[in-house]
């Protein structure tokens, strides 16, 4: 069984992560790991029809995001990587000065330090001096920065058609074929 954490900020965008999740679901041998940060939390509930329990129940593992014993704290437990859905910049701040003072930053901080794919679904608009130089540093660090670009030559004709876009580029990174992504095929 391959296992992934996966982080909800507050930043907007907690659909993301929620549908992540739910995609996780359909994939057999995979197991999630699941922490949600307390703005993660008010997040979901202002912008979702889900409560913080019911997207709780959508991973095989939850931990509280006071918890800096649980088990993803640890480059012993094994894990095929994270991903923060969405991640917040003051979440990629924390990660990229090593401010791990809750279990979200943490297990991202283990993450880079063992190596292991960071995917942060970077969600600010516009970004500053300040957000683009944490990014780039992380990037430097190895995350992978993915953030949440309309893919306009699919021709999306509602939200979900964009968040499954999305999702599926998530997927994607982490060599997960889905048919939530449509690839680019130009006519010819």
């Amino acid at each position: 069984m391959k296992r992934i954490v996966i982080g909800i900020s507050g930043a907007s965008g907690a659909i993301l992560g929620i549908e992540l999740l739910k995609a996780f679901q359909n994939l057999n041998d995979w197991e999630t790991h699941l922490v949600i940060s307390d703005t993660g939390e008010f997040t979901i509930t202002e912008e979702t029809s889900c409560t913080p329990e019911e997207v709780r129940s959508l991973a095989d593992h939850v931990y509280s995001s006071d918890d800096l014993a649980a088990a993803i704290s640890s480059g012993t437990f094994k894990t095929e990587g994270m991903v923060i859905v969405p991640c917040s910049m003051k979440t990629a701040a924390g990660i990229a000065s090593g401010y791990s003072d809750n279990l979200l930053l943490r297990a991202a901080d283990v993450t880079l330090k063992e190596g292991r794919k960071l995917i942060l679904v970077a969600r600010e608009s516009p970004l500053s001096l300040i957000h683009l130089k944490n990014l780039e540093l992380l990037a430097q660090c190895g995350a992978v920065i993915l953030p949440p670009v309309v893919s306009f030559y699919t021709k999306p004709q509602t939200i979900q058609d964009i968040i499954d876009q999305i999702v599926g580029r998530v997927l994607n990174s982490l060599g997960i074929d889905s048919s939530l992504l449509k690839r680019w095929t130009p006519d010819e």
